[in-house]
């Protein structure tokens, strides 16, 4: 018989490939359970406290539908955080996008400056520049703003240069050699490339700012997530859970419009 025809395959994926697969297996399970020792957390644990976690439910429902009034001004105040944060910190990336762009930026020390300062403000989380804003102005929106705005700009410029650096460079080349400027180059050769993922990634994050300024009112920085510390801190879970509804409903709404808004752009 022909050696081809009575060949059996062993299985859909080379022994190498299983062997590779096998040992990452291994090795992935063998640092979770290192984790868990050392942090002394067990997934078992969940499980076992799974009753407090539907007597704390329990707390919550129903919930207190007569609150409601006291939620829209903070809020709308939560929403127009995110407006003026989001608006200014699309202003401030517009330049500093160009400047973190390797193809754009031909100076090194510039770029590398740039993208130095970027992985700072990456790094510090939006809560840790709300607490040190509050420090610095108080509580209230104002702090929440400022942090929110310099947190845009790291997830902007971030997204933006990389846009900027993977674009068609021809049209730049082309307006340079009939003796354009540095202006005329970004306005009618840059600017059509990526004008539109520009905006969809500011819509997109106007959607992360609406949820970030919710986590900051909770360290004093305006907003609505100060009115649910203070209800947390008085026990009046029901009053929480009517903030946390409500909240819900608006930010499934704002994902929505601009999900739909995004599809029209791209």
């Amino acid at each position: 018989m022909d050696k081809k025809a009575s060949f059996i395959p062993r299985g859909l994926y080379p022994l190498r490939t299983k062997r590779i697969f096998t040992i990452s297996a291994v090795v992935v399970i063998g640092f979770y359970l290192l984790s868990s020792i050392i942090t002394e957390s067990f997934i078992i644990d969940f499980f076992i406290k799974i009753p407090n976690i539907f007597g704390l439910i329990g707390d919550f429902f129903p919930p207190d539908w007569g609150y409601v009034e006291q939620i829209w001004p903070k809020l709308f105040e939560t929403i127009h955080m995110a407006i003026i944060a989001t608006t200014l910190a699309v202003l401030i990336s517009i330049p500093f996008s160009l400047l973190a762009a390797r193809n754009v930026m031909t100076n090194s020390i510039i770029y590398q400056f740039m993208r130095f300062i970027l992985n700072i403000i990456r790094t510090i989380p939006d809560i840790i520049l709300a607490v040190v804003f509050v420090g610095l102005f108080g509580i209230g929106a104002f702090s929440g703003i400022i942090a929110l705005i310099i947190f845009a700009v790291g997830i902007l410029v971030k997204l933006m240069s990389e846009i900027i650096e993977a674009i068609d460079m021809n049209p730049t080349e082309a307006i340079r050699s009939t003796g354009g400027n540095a202006l005329q180059t970004i306005s009618y050769a840059i600017v059509p490339q990526i004008l539109p993922q520009f905006i969809s990634f500011s819509l997109y994050v106007f959607e992360i700012n609406i949820r970030a300024s919710v986590v900051l009112g909770l360290v004093g920085a305006g907003g609505v997530g100060q009115l649910i510390n203070k209800e947390i801190n008085f026990m009046n879970y029901p009053a929480v859970s009517t903030i946390v509804i409500i909240i819900f409903v608006v930010v499934v709404i704002i994902d929505f419009l601009s999900a739909k808004l995004r599809e029209g752009l791209l």
